[in-house]
């Protein structure tokens, strides 16, 4: 079959190689070349391109099964593997990387693939025939397709509309550094670098390839005070204050290698299908969730190994929108759910109140009753690799309730308070 993908992001070019291998004839259509003949890769349309990102387990996996030759090339430009110790040995957990070096990756495997077309270009519209999509129109002209897949992301044009939404009710700010040569890495509080939540907002830190790091102040979007941080005064003497953040970046271990970037307008929202033969959505047109959390190209992966699993066990292309959205909402639609409550009641807490015992608890509540009860733990791990979901880390609650039930909370790390960061904020962009 003829296939015309919409977008040449991970979840398009993941898919596009897959099936490509699986002989059919794959065209993926993107408005951005690429790299230009210099190197660099100012990737137009895609906010989260140079923003910190994490890669979990999923990602390795699908590639070393389904694409090998990517997965070597993501190792070639740096990407790191990332393992755990445990009794008698140790398991994977993901990669260290930045976004756009993996898709650089991703771009130059897709070259070498047999049947698997690169365009540029921009997707003006679908052909259709009595309610079939048959293709799309490319810069006015016509690319016909026995099956077109939006994989154009969370600003998709075609998808459906949502079946969840809501607004994370978060901005973050972040900038990325390197390592000088020679020097360590700061403290670390979990493998994929360091966190802290603070009164009123939360600092993270995502490590990368070769000593590239991001740092990442996330706040309520209500909070305007805080988005003074977009401004590089403000963000250097905020990290500065932060216990943790300071050692980090401090001149004589890192350097800045970009200018302070701002992400906002986050929604978490799940999509089903529209159900018109010829046509199927997949990646973040499904699905798109708080990139803080760093779950975002996981569940690209796992959609992508959900949508093969049902090529391989006989689905015809033409229709595979229903049996794969019926996939989608049994295994993704629970990780938006859990979005949207953990959001608006990180929120809710950030702004003062106190944890609801009244209502069930949020993931992350769960999670951080561990620290009390480390029988919590034994559900914590697959659930934050994403291994298990949060149906199954519902059997921990009782167990953290009962936690919550005796006063306790959980303590703020050693920082300014939201009040003390907005001071030096302020005395940052003070005129000297």
């Amino acid at each position: 079959m003829r296939v015309a993908i919409i977008g040449s992001g991970p979840t398009g070019l993941m898919l596009g190689a897959a099936l490509a291998r699986r002989g059919h004839d794959v065209v993926s259509v993107d408005r951005d070349p690429g790299p230009a003949p210099d190197g660099t890769w100012h990737r137009r349309g895609v906010m989260q391109f140079e923003h910190a990102h994490g890669f979990r387990d999923q990602v390795r996996g699908h590639l070393e099964r389904a694409w090998p030759e990517a997965y070597a090339q993501w190792l070639a430009l740096g990407a790191e593997p990332l393992f755990m110790e445990v009794p008698g040995g140790s398991v994977p957990l993901g990669n260290r990387s930045q976004r756009s070096t993996f898709e650089r990756a991703l771009r130059l495997a897709a070259h070498e693939v047999d049947g698997l077309a690169l365009r540029n270009g921009h997707v003006d519209a679908l052909l259709e025939d009595q309610g079939e999509v048959r293709g799309v129109v490319v810069d006015g002209e016509p690319l016909p397709a026995d099956l077109v897949v939006d994989a154009s992301g969370r600003s998709g044009r075609l998808v459906a509309d949502p079946a969840v939404e809501g607004d994370c009710g978060i901005a973050y700010v972040d900038r990325t550094y390197q390592l000088l040569p020679g020097a360590e890495p700061g403290p670390m509080a979990m493998p994929i670098g360091w966190f802290g939540n603070f009164v009123g907002y939360q600092c993270l830190l995502f490590m990368h390839e070769l000593g590239h790091f991001s740092v990442l102040f996330v706040r309520p979007t209500a909070d305007p005070d805080l988005k003074d941080l977009r401004h590089e005064a403000a963000f250097e003497a905020a990290v500065r204050a932060v216990p943790g953040l300071d050692a980090w970046t401090d001149p004589e271990r890192s350097r800045p290698t970009g200018p302070v970037m701002v992400g906002g307008a986050l929604r978490n929202v799940f999509r089903p299908q529209r159900g018109r033969p010829g046509l199927v959505a997949v990646g973040d047109s499904v699905t798109t969730t708080t990139p803080t959390a760093g779950r975002g190209v996981a569940m690209c992966a796992m959609q992508v190994d959900g949508f093969l699993g049902l090529v391989d066990s006989g689905a015809d292309l033409r229709t595979i929108a229903e049996p794969f959205g019926a996939w989608c909402e049994e295994h993704m639609r629970i990780w938006v759910d859990d979005h949207v409550y953990s959001n608006q009641e990180a929120v809710r807490r950030w702004q003062g109140a106190d944890l609801d015992l009244g209502s069930p608890l949020t993931s992350d509540a769960i999670l951080s009753a561990a620290q009390v009860d480390p029988r919590i733990s034994q559900y914590a791990g697959p659930f934050m690799s994403m291994q298990t979901t949060l149906h199954d880390l519902r059997a921990a609650e009782p167990m953290a309730r009962a936690v919550y039930e005796t006063g306790w909370r959980a303590p703020y790390p050693p920082g300014p308070t939201r009040d003390e960061l907005v001071a030096v904020i302020q005395g940052a962009l003070q005129p000297a």
